[in-house]
This record gives structure tokens, C-alpha cells and sequence, in this order.
């Protein structure tokens, strides 16, 4: 495979090969190729066998041409010569042609027309005009900033500062759709006090198990201070709450770090229902800790949740009558 021609033939082989089984093999969805590996097999294979061909009918040519007399082998090379010579003349010219045209050079027996009377220790000077490809580019880049400022500055509705405003917001909404299904991604900075009574339900249940021990199951407090009311050792809000559950209360007064055990929706459940305990009467409230704290937002409150549990129980009493 010493010519053109033979690459040529192999590369056109091997793509023919890639559409034939690309379009007449059938399948469901996806290309042919990633769907079965072994159809990459397949083209390499008949790639191989091409090559081999190509080599045989070379070697062929090879013997041939050493069996020819000399007088055989000069006829031979001139005419395969003159030959290519033939074949690409048309494109030389074209190429020259064109050449000549965007540099608009002169030729150097015609130079004597554009010499100046600059003369440098025999070193003369030329004329010689601007290049038409580079001029042409230069008059390109004045039409394509006309157009682009009309496009953008003149004729757009939205000034680029409007659109990413509006993106801005197209992006905020999908980061929401987001969360709902990856609630787990949630932490500190992005923890959202949770609202929806199912997510409440879940962080009372979480809490009896992990923090009634602490904060008696009504949230009034024994070890640990009191939930109800609104003074906080650690500062109160969603993401206070988080931080605290996730990172432990202060060194040495012994709340352990929840982060190795509960999962960051689970964190945000339960500190929400926290924070659902707000203004809520527990049986024996312990005397407030910490600093007053006023929060921007209202929280949940506790009976909300309890409706909540009594929809589910009253629903699920509901489907075992109909079972």
C-alpha cells in the first residue's frame, strides 16, 4: 500500500461496511455498535481482509514490473507519469491559480512596476498590495460586528443582562424540581425548614427514637434544654438546627453528632419537626437556656403533625375495612 489510491479504497471499503451494518441490522434503540460490541469485530476484520487484498494485488504489480526488461521499466515509469501528471494537472492549476489570486503577488519579471525609488545598500523596496485574503477578512470582521450589534444592541427583546436574569430564575425552579428528588443532597447551606406533613411525620419518629431521651417526647427537656420555647443555646432556625443535629451541641455537654447515623433528609426532618415544637405546651418545660431567638420564618407546629398521623391512621383503618 504505497499510493493514494490504496488508502483511498480501504477507507471507502471500511465505511460502506460501517453503513451496511449501521442501517440494515435493526434494532430497538442505539447504534448497532454500542448495542453489540462484536459488530466493531465484524468491520475489523473485513478491514484486514481489504488490506490483504490491497497487499496481494501490490506484491502482484511488484513482480510484474521486476520481470519487465529495462527498456520495459523506463516505458512503464514514464507512462505512469505522465499519468499522474495528467490526473492532477487540473488541480495544480486550480491550486496556482487560486494561490495567486489571494495574495495578488506579482510576477518577477513584472516587478519593475511596483518598485519604489527606496534604495538601502542595494536592498530595493516593492509596492506590493495588501493580500486579498487578508483584506477580505478585514472587511468580513466589519460586517459580522454590524450584524452582530444589530442583533444583539438594536433588534433583541432581551438585553443580555435580561436574559441571564431570566436564566437565573429558569435555573432556580429547576434546582427545586431537583431537590424533590434528591433530598439526600441536601446540607447545611441548602437545608429548607420542611413543611409537608409526611416529612414531619418522619422527624417525630426519628426524634422519639434518637433525642426523647434527652428532651423528654414532648420536647420539654430533661439532660438536654428545652425545645418549646424560644431561647437556643446554638442559635434556632432550620439551618442552626441542622448544623447542631449534624455536628453535635457544644464539646463535653454530651449531644453526639447525628451525621454518621442519620441521613441528611433524615437531619432535616427531624430538625424541622424541632422546630415544629415551638410555642407548644410540654407537661414539665424546663427553664430556658441560651439567647432569645427570633426567627424570620413560621415553623410547623406540633399539631399538624399529629393531624397528620390521625389522616394516616384514619386512612389506613380505612383500606384494611375495604381489604
Amino acid at each position: 500500500m504505497k499510493n493514494l489510491a490504496s488508502y483511498i479504497r480501504v477507507f471507502l471499503f471500511l465505511l460502506i461496511g460501517y453503513l451496511l451494518i449501521e442501517y440494515t441490522v435493526e434494532i430497538e434503540d442505539g447504534s448497532v455498535f454500542t448495542t453489540y460490541p462484536l459488530a466493531w469485530l465484524v468491520l475489523g476484520v473485513a478491514g484486514l481482509f481489504a488490506i490483504a487484498v490491497e497487499l496481494c494485488v501490490g506484491a502482484l504489480r511488484s513482480v510484474l514490473f521486476k520481470s519487465l526488461d529495462e527498456e520495459a521499466k523506463a516505458r512503464y515509469l514514464a507512462a505512469e507519469k505522465e499519468s499522474r501528471a495528467k490526473q492532477y494537472a487540473w488541480f495544480h492549476k486550480l491550486y496556482n491559480k487560486l494561490y495567486n489570486k489571494l495574495v495578488d503577488g506579482k510576477p518577477i519579471e513584472k516587478e519593475d512596476e511596483i518598485i519604489l525609488d527606496h534604495n538601502y545598500d542595494g536592498i530595493k523596496e516593492l509596492d506590493n498590495n495588501l493580500p486579498p485574503w487578508w483584506l477580505y477578512g478585514f472587511y468580513a470582521t466589519i460586517i459580522f460586528a454590524g450584524v452582530y450589534l444589530a442583533r444583539y444592541h438594536i433588534f433583541q427583546d432581551d438585553n443580555q443582562i435580561q436574559e441571564y436574569e431570566a436564566e437565573v430564575v429558569e435555573a432556580k425552579i429547576a434546582i427545586e424540581e431537583y431537590k424533590k428528588t434528591a433530598k439526600n443532597l441536601v446540607d447545611v447551606n441548602t437545608v429548607e425548614l420542611l413543611t409537608d406533613a409526611s416529612d414531619l411525620a418522619a422527624g417525630k419518629k426519628i426524634f422519639q427514637t434518637n433525642c426523647a431521651a434527652c428532651h423528654k417526647a414532648d420536647g420539654g427537656g430533661g439532660i438536654g434544654p428545652n425545645l418549646t420555647d424560644k431561647y437556643w443555646i446554638l442559635g434556632g432556625g432550620i439551618k442552626n438546627v441542622f448544623r447542631t443535629v449534624t455536628e453535635g451541641g457544644r464539646s463535653g455537654k454530651g449531644m453526639v453528632a447525628w451525621e454518621g447515623t442519620l441521613k441528611p433528609v433524615e437531619r432535616a426532618q427531624v430538625a424541622s419537626f424541632v422546630l415544629s415544637l415551638q410555642g407548644t405546651t410540654p407537661a414539665e418545660p424546663k427553664e430556658p437556656q441560651g439567647e432569645l431567638w427570633v426567627d424570620e420564618g413560621d415553623a410547623p407546629k406540633a399539631d399538624e403533625v399529629e393531624r397528620a398521623e390521625n389522616t394516616t391512621s384514619m386512612d389506613t383503618i380505612q383500606v384494611t375495612d375495604e381489604i
